[in-house]
């Protein structure tokens, strides 16, 4: 098998994924724009990365249209002009695809939440995977195998939600999520990926909202299921006792713990019922852990893929037991607690002092049993001499980093100036993903394995682990097959 992370010279790709460089079939008429051709049949190439569908006129100008899928041919109407390409909606399907599903929810194509639902599952993560790979490749890095695939429920899997509460100048309440490509509220009654606790309680919001005395007051609605039960923050622009008082018997109806957060210039944070020590579980080498979080803490959204893409790391990471590893961008310990267990020295740092102090309430929390080695720290991870110095006092044998969308530059930049034998990169973001590796791999890492994690079902982001090594060995990529 090819090796996996080999350079490549650069060539221009069309930003879509998969299939690149073929000849892609031309749905208009010779010598007239896609604009000019109104609603004229095309035929859909494949999916751009961000999941609408690509065709291209006859001078070769792209099309994205919105809602279609790769083989169908469709007749369009472009709604946007652009210099280099043109946006298009479909007026009628005249070729389905064979892997055009019924959209499982009812606001599928008003809400911006789930833009892939019209798209059979399977096929979803295949084109997720090919992003990843296309990305990748942009920059230059060779990858002939396709990516692990980390996946679970296609429903009932989102345990945290916010919604937004909006009063229209007719008086009207709106409660729900925002339109694509849009600040419009679309009502949502039901929600088909939330979690079941988490959505029974989308109606009874929707009457709770109207009968406030100022719905206006609310800015928005956070939801989160945790090991104790549904909770719920409300953002209270500005301070009201009779409505304070309404949310007080809506979470006693429902069984909910409750959070007010009050104050438009510096919120304060006030739980309204008794506060709870929240938490979730994540595995460990030998069983379970447990992690508290207050509200605001990061907490992946989907509890099922966190449980896999730690259970990989564990996989993945193995040999740990009495190495130093250093875990960028900690958080609560999602990450550090699990390789902690494996018998690693880790060295936890991320950004926030309160998550640093809930990381080490963690720490000690799990090590009544067996100790823990883990040491949480405080650190600007965007500056790279901080990273350089975290590097000199630890001397890590493996480090894993988490990092926001942004990405990690300071943190690549500093890894090449002083390699780590082995780095765990989790993303969020495969553009910056794509990026930092291709730091990395320049730098004289191998890229040896990695996977996508389909943590949002029906929309096309995705999440990633690469592994890298360091000095680079040729050996072959430990992979899927292209269905997982």
């Amino acid at each position: 098998m090819a090796m996996l992370g080999k350079r490549r010279p650069r060539r221009e790709r069309s930003g879509v994924s998969g299939l690149q460089g073929r000849q892609a079939p031309r749905g208009a008429t010779a010598g007239r724009t896609a604009e000019e051709e109104g609603a004229r049949g095309v035929t859909i190439e494949r999916l751009a990365h961000d999941g609408r569908g690509l065709a291209h006129d006859a001078a070769g100008k792209a099309l994205f249209v919105e809602g279609a899928l790769p083989g169908e041919r469709v007749e369009v109407a472009v709604h946007r002009t652009r210099k280099r390409f043109d946006e298009a909606h479909v007026r009628e399907r005249l070729e389905a695809s064979s892997e055009r599903v019924s959209p499982p929810c009812a606001y599928f194509g008003r809400c911006g939440g789930c833009d892939l639902q019209h798209l059979a599952v399977p096929a979803q993560r295949r084109h997720k995977q090919a992003v990843l790979l296309d990305l990748l490749a942009r920059q230059g890095l060779e990858v002939t195998s396709m990516p692990e695939l980390l996946a679970d429920a296609s429903s009932g899997y989102r345990r945290r939600a916010r919604l937004g509460v909006k009063v229209g100048a007719d008086g009207q309440v709106h409660l729900g999520f925002r339109a694509r490509h849009s600040h419009r509220l679309v009502d949502i009654m039901r929600c088909t990926i939330l979690v079941p606790a988490l959505d029974a309680l989308l109606a009874p919001l929707h009457r709770q909202v109207t009968s406030l005395e100022v719905p206006r007051r609310v800015g928005h609605l956070e939801l989160l299921d945790s090991d104790q039960g549904a909770m719920l923050l409300v953002r209270q622009l500005k301070e009201h006792a009779a409505d304070r008082a309404r949310w007080l018997a809506f979470a006693d109806e429902h069984d909910l713990h409750l959070a007010w957060l009050a104050g438009r210039e510096a919120p304060r944070l006030e739980w309204l019922t008794p506060a709870p020590a929240l938490s979730c579980r994540v595995p460990g080498a030998v069983g379970e852990m447990t992690l508290g979080f207050a509200p605001g803490d990061f907490l992946q959204a989907n509890a099922e893929v966190n449980r896999l893409m730690v259970t990989t790391a564990l996989s993945w990471l193995d040999g740990l037991d009495g190495t130093s590893l250093l875990d960028l961008f900690a958080g609560v310990g999602n990450f550090s607690l699990p390789l902690a267990s494996a018998g690693a020295r880790v060295t936890a740092v991320e950004g926030s002092p309160a998550m640093v102090e809930r990381l080490a309430d963690n720490v000690r929390d799990n090590s009544r049993e067996s100790p823990l080695r883990v040491a949480a720290r405080q650190a600007d991870l965007t500056d790279i001499a901080a990273v350089q110095d975290l590097l000199r006092e630890t001397a890590p044998d493996t480090l894993l980093l988490d990092p926001p969308r942004d990405g990690a530059d300071a943190v690549c930049a500093a890894l090449v100036a002083s390699p780590v034998p082995r780095v765990l990169y989790v993303s969020c973001d495969p553009a910056t993903l794509a990026r930092d590796a291709a730091r990395l791999v320049h730098g004289g890492y191998r890229l040896a394995r990695l996977a996508m994690a389909d943590m949002f079902v029906h929309t096309s982001h995705l999440e990633s682990m690469l592994l890298f090594e360091y000095p680079r060995e040729e050996q072959p990529l430990q992979g899927a097959t292209p269905d997982g």
